[in-house]
């Protein structure tokens, strides 16, 4: 068979690079000139340790390798070939006059692929380098399609990960804006109803109190069954604690106002076009439907929401789905602050207080808002960090999350508005998450 012609057939010796090792110039001039005749690229040496060397720098395609060599000999040589990651899948070829049996399986267990017995014939060395050449090449190849598909595998995963959380996001936010919309408006009708005639009845009550005032200047002494009604409501307390009263109530009812405004702000329905607005409503929409979570409790003192606004200008987004990333990390922040009153008293925690630290900020160069979001919880690992963005990942209990939140954040924020979301933290030093928004 004519060797020659097969290998460049099949394109072997054109795109492969022999390393020969072997102490004795006479064997490398041999195979040296048997190889490059053929057309392989081929480079020499002379002992282990340079060999290993220049492997390192010049990765070859096949290595022949003498066993007996001054210095380390061909298996020390060949070990450490297998034990380092980058050359350890480069097929090696022992060549040795010793043909025991002994050898021959050592050399193999060491990671040799072959073994060629000195004198060798030009043929067989051939084809034995041709066998080996073309399995490393099928390898290759098969690395290559597997690590190919791997990457579409993934990619496709992503794709389907991210459409998943589109979908739960976009399901969500239609819910929660159809069923806050809904309590908003119920709430909205018997407030506005309380608020238009508290004003009306104080007005009256002031009236009363006038008219009065009048009756006891033009008739101070009434007759008994009048002094003792008098004295039984108590009458001055009454007139001076009825004002008081009315006040209250407006309050009480602003409040709830306030509250009706926040959700309707909150649950925007906006999941098809970016609207103007300002992000601190947003923010502060957000904090006012935590506030039932913020406020104290017989474990610990209120919760401090610390708000640093910078003046900011209006920004095209979805607020909406904003909102739903103020709330995620809010709640987090929230979590983590709990987390870490756990084992405290209420003096502890009194001592240092929980807080939540809100910022805003422009960018130096005035193309992007910072938000930045820091508690003084129980902070993160740096291995809980790096997955903390990841797909249903969590770290709570079961039926306490459901490693949802973060990443439809992130996506909401770097997919819908070309921002970026990102965290800082530390075990015992609370977290912080910067969200930076284009203007």
């Amino acid at each position: 068979m004519n060797y020659k012609t097969d290998i460049k057939t099949l394109d072997l010796a054109e795109n492969s690079l022999i390393l020969v090792v072997d102490d004795t110039t006479t064997n490398l001039e041999i195979v040296f000139n048997i190889l490059t005749n053929i057309g392989f690229d081929v480079i020499t040496d002379n002992n282990g340790e340079s060999a290993i060397k220049q492997v390192e720098s010049r990765l070859p395609d096949l290595i022949l390798l003498d066993v007996m060599m001054p210095g380390i000999d061909g298996f020390e040589t060949c070990k450490r070939l297998k034990q380092n990651s980058a050359t350890c899948d480069i097929p090696v070829i022992f060549m040795t006059a010793d043909s025991d049996t002994d050898s021959k399986v050592k050399g193999l267990n060491i990671g040799a692929v072959d073994y060629i017995t000195k004198p060798f014939h030009e043929e067989e060395l051939l084809a034995r380098i041709k066998t080996h050449l073309q399995l490393r090449n099928l390898t290759k190849n098969l690395e290559k399609r597997v690590a190919e598909r791997t990457a579409a595998l993934s990619s496709a995963l992503k794709d389907l990960q991210e459409s998943q959380l589109q979908l739960v996001q976009t399901e969500k936010m239609s819910a929660l804006g159809e069923l806050v919309a809904g309590v908003a408006h119920e709430i909205n009708n018997p407030v506005g109803f309380i608020h238009g005639n508290l004003g009306h009845a104080s007005v009256y009550f002031q009236d009363m109190i006038n008219l009065i005032n009048l009756y006891q200047q033009h008739y101070p002494n009434p007759v008994p069954e009048i002094q003792e009604e008098i004295a039984g409501i108590d009458l001055k307390y009454m007139l001076a604690d009825l004002p008081n009263l009315i006040s209250s109530m407006k309050e009480g009812v602003q409040r709830i106002r306030d509250i009706s405004i926040s959700l309707r702000n909150f649950s925007r329905a906006d999941s098809y076009r970016k609207v103007s607005c300002n992000i601190h409503d947003g923010i502060d929409s957000t904090i006012m439907i935590l506030k039932h979570r913020l406020k104290a409790s017989e474990d610990h003192p209120d919760i401090q929401v610390i708000r640093d606004y910078e003046k900011l200008p209006e920004i095209e987004c979805f607020i909406g789905q904003l909102n739903q990333v103020f709330m995620n990390l809010l709640a987090n922040a929230i979590d983590a602050l709990e987390e870490s009153n756990v084992g405290r008293t209420y003096i502890e925690i009194e001592a240092n207080p929980n807080q939540v630290l809100i910022q805003t900020s422009l960018t130096e160069n005035k193309t992007y808002i910072l938000i930045r979001i820091k508690d003084n919880g129980v902070g993160m690992s740096p291995d809980v960090q790096q997955k903390i963005f990841d797909h249903l990942f969590t770290t709570k209990a079961v039926g306490q999350g459901t490693g949802l939140g973060l990443s439809i954040a992130r996506q909401i924020v770097v997919d819908k508005h070309g921002g970026s979301l990102e965290v800082n933290s530390a075990p015992g030093q609370g977290s912080e998450f910067i969200i930076k928004l284009p203007i």
